[in-house]
């Protein structure tokens, strides 16, 4: 997500700030899907887009984001300012504590609420977010799988411990190549979901997201999908916004707001939370294990990749109305007028 030196006001030419919805979707209720990698200006857009739809009696911002969803972790989510929330509410930030893990399918459910909700209203529900598994599984829907088993869960745990992530995740490549495909070795949530799932059923975890595939978003809930996303051009320009906002966060209190997490004594780095990009390599420095240049190199450098991997997803993405730009500051005015001739999802 952005900060707050993004979210300068910006002159719109949009006379009716229903127009762009009205030609796309006709009388149809519409929901609006905001991406883009961090740092674009994704926050800033939803919000002067908020403004220009009608503001709060008009529309519905609802986060997409793994990180902003726990309560405590504002400073390294960089997370909208207190004053912000309140002129801009958004639906699904701050509302779990970090040792709760929250999956993809807790997003779509708990995001199809909030839509239903905004509907009832006769509000515009704009998801405005950069973890892309959410939108991907949101827009998609999501296989039917079974509940997690906590002793099979605490086993493969343990085995993570012992054997390390690579291993495991070779053994989910032996039983299921194409799951393991789409899962990094690293990433031990989903990697011992995979596993979880081959061990309760006995099937491969790829066949059953073919099985009991779901439903998409425009089936589920009778409406019409806009997707648009910010797409920057330069990545040097990026890059160096990247870093200038994690000084930004080190300058307001980011190590102090890790250290709080950690005095908690109940976390531990295996968490979702834990793994947050910056907090890992916070959590790292605090404990000893590297210092502070290395710990700020690491923070930035995870940051980077995770801007890459976002860009890719919406290279690839079918359907994607991209606004590129540099300037966060324009890509509210791109996005209203992308949203009068986008086709739907």
């Amino acid at each position: 997500m952005s900060s707050g030196d993004e979210r300068s006001d910006t002159a719109m030419a949009l006379k009716d700030p229903q127009d762009g919805l009205n030609q796309q979707a006709g009388n149809d209720q519409t929901i609006v899907v905001l991406i883009g990698p961090t740092a674009a200006g994704k926050t800033a857009a939803a919000m002067k887009l908020q403004d220009h739809l009608g503001g709060q009696s008009a529309a519905q911002l609802i986060s997409a984001d793994s990180a902003m969803i726990y309560k405590g972790m504002d400073i390294g989510t960089a997370k909208p300012s207190a004053e912000e929330l309140a002129a801009y509410p958004h639906q699904l930030v701050s509302i779990l504590d970090p040792k709760e893990i929250y999956s993809a399918a807790d997003f779509v459910r708990d995001a199809d609420t909030c839509i239903a909700d905004a509907f009832a209203q006769k509000k515009t529900p704009i998801i405005v977010g950069g973890t892309m598994l959410y939108v991907k599984c949101f827009l998609d829907g999501i296989a039917k799988l079974p509940d997690a088993d906590e002793a099979i869960r605490r086993q493969l745990v343990k085995e993570l411990e012992v054997r390390g992530g690579q291993a495991l995740h070779d053994e989910l490549a032996a039983i299921d190549p194409a799951a393991a495909a789409n899962i990094h070795p690293n990433n031990h949530q989903r990697l011992l979901r995979g596993l979880e799932v081959v061990r309760l059923t006995g099937k491969p975890l790829s066949s059953q997201w073919v099985e009991n595939a779901g439903a998409s978003a425009t089936s589920r809930l009778g409406a019409k999908v806009l997707l648009l996303g910010i797409l920057p051009t330069q990545r040097e320009v990026l890059h160096q916004r990247i870093e200038n906002r994690f000084d930004q966060m080190l300058d307001g209190g980011f190590l102090e707001e890790v250290r709080a997490l950690r005095q908690r004594g109940d976390l531990h780095e295996d968490l979702p939370s834990v793994r947050a990009v910056g907090y890992r390599q916070g959590w790292q420095f605090l404990a000893g294990a590297i210092d502070a240049s290395t710990m700020r190199e690491k923070a930035v450098a995870a940051t980077r990749q995770l801007a890459k991997r976002q860009m890719t997803w919406m290279r690839q993405w079918p359907g994607l109305e991209n606004c590129i730009t540099d300037q966060p500051e324009q890509a509210t005015a791109m996005i209203v007028r992308r949203m009068s001739t986008s086709e739907q999802v």
